[in-house]
C-alpha cells in the first residue's frame, strides 16, 4: 500500500495532444486550455490535485505549449511547485514520460484531457511497490475511450478478459520500474507499454464509479459546462487564519507558535462533510514588515497542509498578501487590493473556482475580514469561542 503521508509523490499531466476530434472548438488554445465555465479545463485538473500532499506536478506538453507555460509553468498552487517540459518531437504518450526519467522517482499519471474525480488517497491504498504500478478502472458503459477495455480484476491484478466490465480510467501510479518499458522512440502508454505490463502480471487497480469527462470527444465537449459545474460548483467558507484557525500570538511564522483555536479540527471536517469549499485567505504583513521571511511562509503552511491532511482535512485553496504601505522590501511597499480590507484576494478564487457566492460564508477576527467579504457580498461573522459550534450553526 502506498502512503501519501509517508511517501513523497509527484504528479504528472500528459498535455500535448492536439486535440484533432475537437479543432473547431480549439480557438488557438492547446486542449487541456480549452474554457469551461470561464475557466481553463486545466484549472479543474490542478484544482483537484493540489489540495493533496504531492511534492510537485509535472505538465508535459507540446501544441501550443506557450500557453500552458504562460499560466503554469514555475507557479505555486496551494504549495504545489508546477514545472512544465516541453516536447521537442512528437513522442508520444508513452514516450513523454523520458522527459521526467531524472526527475522523478514514484508518480501519478493523469491526462490533460480527462478528468476522474476520485480520492486518490484509496487508489494509492492499491498500490504496491513490488508491481510497477496501479490503474484506476472504470465501467465500460461510462467510457468514450475505447482503449483499454474488456479488463477484470483478480486478486487485485488487472488482467484481459473477454466480455470484461472495466475498462481504463486514465489514471496511474508508477514507481521507477516502469522506464524500463518505456523505448527512446515514439510509443503509446495505452497501446504499447500498458498491454505489456497487464499481460506480465504487473499492475494492480481499483475499481471506482465516480464523476468521469473526457472533452476531447465532440460529445463531451458539448456537455463539458453543465456536468463540471454540477460536478464541482459548491458553497465555501472563507476563513482569515490568525485569530480563527489558530491563536494569534502577532506574526505567527513556525509551527511552535501556530496553536489551534478550540474545534477547529472538529469544525474542519463538518465543513468538509457538508460540501463546502475551505479556503484560507490571509494577510501576511509580517513578510513586507521583515518579521520573517516568505520562505518562512511557506514553510509553515506547508506543515500545515501536511498536518490536516494527516488528519483527512483538505484545505482546497490558500492565498495571501504579502502587501503593505509601510513595507520595508520595496517589492511588497503598495497599496494593494490584494490586502484586506481590499477583497482581490476573495475574487481570485472566484475566479478559479465553481463557487456559489449567494451560499458561501467568510469568518475573520478583525473589521478588516468584514470589510473585504462585503465587497464580495460575502455573508461574515467573527470568530466565537469554539469554531466547530460555530460552524455548526451556520450550516445549519
Amino acid at each position: 500500500m502506498i502512503d501519501l503521508k509517508k511517501k513523497e509523490i509527484d504528479v504528472v499531466i500528459l498535455a500535448g495532444g492536439r486535440g484533432s476530434r475537437i479543432d473547431n472548438h480549439l480557438k488557438n488554445y492547446p486542449k487541456p486550455m480549452i474554457k469551461f465555465n470561464k475557466k481553463h479545463f486545466l484549472y479543474y485538473l490542478i484544482n483537484m490535485i493540489s489540495k493533496y500532499n504531492f511534492r510537485k506536478i509535472f505538465i508535459l506538453t507540446r501544441f501550443r505549449s506557450k500557453v500552458i507555460e504562460k499560466k503554469f509553468h514555475n507557479k505555486i498552487f496551494n504549495f504545489v511547485p508546477i514545472e512544465c517540459i516541453k516536447e521537442k518531437k512528437v513522442m508520444g504518450t508513452g514516450g513523454a514520460l523520458n522527459l521526467i526519467k531524472k526527475k522523478t522517482k514514484n508518480f501519478l499519471l493523469i491526462n490533460g484531457d480527462t478528468i476522474f474525480n476520485i480520492d486518490f488517497n484509496e487508489f494509492l491504498k492499491c498500490s504496491n511497490d513490488n508491481k510497477i504500478g496501479s490503474m484506476s478502472l472504470i465501467f465500460n458503459k461510462n467510457k468514450s475511450n475505447k482503449k483499454l477495455i474488456n479488463l477484470n480484476l483478480n486478486r487485485n491484478l488487472i488482467e484481459f478478459k473477454q466480455n470484461g466490465k472495466y475498462s481504463n480510467g486514465g489514471v496511474y501510479y508508477f514507481n521507477k520500474k516502469i522506464f524500463n518499458f518505456i523505448p527512446k522512440s515514439y510509443s503509446s502508454l495505452e497501446e504499447d507499454i500498458l498491454p505489456k505490463i497487464i499481460k506480465k502480471g504487473k499492475i494492480t487497480g481499483k475499481i471506482f464509479n465516480n464523476f468521469f469527462l473526457d472533452i476531447g470527444s465532440e460529445k463531451s465537449f458539448k456537455i463539458g459546462n453543465y456536468a463540471l459545474l454540477k460536478q464541482f460548483e459548491k458553497p465555501a467558507f472563507f476563513l482569515d487564519r490568525d485569530g480563527v484557525i489558530n491563536h494569534d500570538y502577532g506574526y505567527v511564522s513556525d509551527l511552535k507558535r501556530f496553536k489551534l483555536r478550540k474545534g477547529v479540527l472538529k469544525g474542519l471536517k463538518f465543513i468538509q462533510k457538508k460540501n463546502f469549499y475551505i479556503f484560507l485567505v490571509t494577510n501576511q504583513a509580517g513578510i513586507a514588515k521583515k518579521k520573517y521571511k516568505i520562505e518562512h511562509f511557506f514553510k509553515l503552511q506547508k506543515e500545515i497542509k501536511k498536518k490536516f491532511f494527516e488528519k483527512k482535512i483538505f484545505i482546497n485553496d490558500v492565498v495571501f498578501s504579502p502587501f503593505h504601505n509601510k513595507s520595508k522590501l520595496k517589492l511588497y511597499k503598495k497599496n494593494s487590493g490584494y490586502r484586506k480590507p481590499g477583497n482581490l484576494m476573495i475574487e481570485s478564487l472566484f475566479k478559479r473556482w465553481d463557487i456559489v457566492r449567494s451560499k458561501s460564508i467568510m469568518i475573520g477576527d478583525q473589521k478588516k475580514d468584514e470589510l473585504a467579504s462585503k465587497k464580495s457580498n460575502i455573508k461574515f461573522q467573527y470568530a466565537e469561542a469554539n469554531f466547530y459550534n460555530q460552524v455548526k450553526k451556520l450550516i445549519n
